[in-house]
């Protein structure tokens, strides 16, 4: 691990949108800051995923001072403020029920209209409460925002590479070589050995430190391209083979962080345990 550093920072505003890559991001205990606060859920209240409408993966979201601004093809841009928190909905994201407030009636209509059914945009005002870590992996008062389950994902571009060359010897090789953004993490590192972090329990990126939650079970999002939205069978097809774990298939770990500040592209990494 002495050359590993962090490679890439990604900040996804709307959860299942199109993200940023900036430079430096401030982590807070519940994640990046402004990564997942936002979310689209149906007339049931259910968060809507790439999972259900893989068209999401054309519309992308940018942060603003007190806000997002959202953009896709065919439609205007739209600037949405963050809601007052005047009073909640509930929402339901995996089996955890959780409180939100809901966007205004123009971005109700703007996400919509692309995704091509009723849904409403939905941002989590209070982070450090609303919505805990699952408690089977958690330390007391662990909080996340709508990320799927911990606070941060971090991968490899190391074992990225092993896993394309897995993919280029199976039976689906046209499908790759994939990139990174098909697994949509937080922090992406270089300069570690292949499959590296499987070992690792602790981890400091810069001046940070996070606790290594659990390996990271993959869904169907990882198939879809997220230039087009198509859909294929790779990573599940490899990692069915090669990556199995406890019954899921595995890439890239959830993190937790154990401190606040800011961590930057170039920061070096170090495994603490």
């Amino acid at each position: 691990m002495g050359n590993a550093e962090l490679l890439s920072i990604h900040v996804h505003p709307v959860k299942a949108l199109r993200g940023q890559a900036p430079r430096e991001a401030v982590v807070e205990p519940w994640g990046l800051a402004g990564d997942r606060r936002w979310a689209l859920i149906d007339d049931g209240g259910r968060v809507v995923t790439q999972r259900q409408r893989p068209r999401l993966a054309l519309a992308a979201a940018e942060l603003l001072p007190g806000g997002v601004r959202l953009s896709a093809p065919g439609l205007e841009p739209l600037t949405v403020r963050v809601p007052e928190s005047v009073g909640t909905v509930s929402l339901e994201i995996f089996r955890d029920k959780v409180e939100g407030v809901l966007a205004d009636d123009a971005a109700h209509a703007w996400c919509s209209a692309h995704v091509g059914a009723d849904v409403r945009l939905v941002h989590l005002d209070d982070p450090a409460t609303r919505r805990p870590v699952d408690p089977e992996y958690a330390l007391p008062g662990e909080t996340v925002t709508f990320a799927d389950g911990f606070p941060l994902l971090v991968t490899t571009t190391a074992s990225l590479d092993a896993l394309n060359s897995l993919i280029a010897q199976g039976g689906l090789a046209a499908e790759g070589p994939l990139p990174m953004d098909r697994f949509r993490p937080n922090l992406v590192l270089a300069g570690t050995d292949p499959w590296a972090e499987d070992g690792w329990s602790r981890l400091a990126v810069g001046d940070v430190e996070f606790r290594v939650a659990k390996p990271c079970g993959r869904c169907v999002v990882t198939t879809t391209d997220q230039v087009t939205a198509a859909r294929g069978k790779e990573p599940l097809s490899t990692l069915a083979r090669h990556r199995r774990l406890d019954g899921r298939l595995v890439f890239g770990q959830n993190l937790v962080p154990l401190s606040r500040g800011t961590v930057r592209v170039g920061d070096p990494v170090r495994v603490v345990a």
